[in-house]
């Protein structure tokens, strides 16, 4: 009976970049966010350009 040899290399996965890119910018839009809502609730809205 032949056996069979396991493969002596690993695969890694990595997450290509648009999708790196992607968490990124949505991580940066949930903070933006969060920070207007912040200042919105404060009542520190700029009022110029309205």
């Amino acid at each position: 009976m032949p056996t069979t040899a396991m493969p002596t290399t690993a695969a890694i996965a990595f997450t290509p970049s648009a999708s790196l890119l992607g968490r990124l910018l949505a991580n940066l839009d949930r903070w933006l966010l969060a920070y207007a809502e912040a200042t919105i609730r404060n009542g520190d809205v700029l009022r110029c350009c309205i």
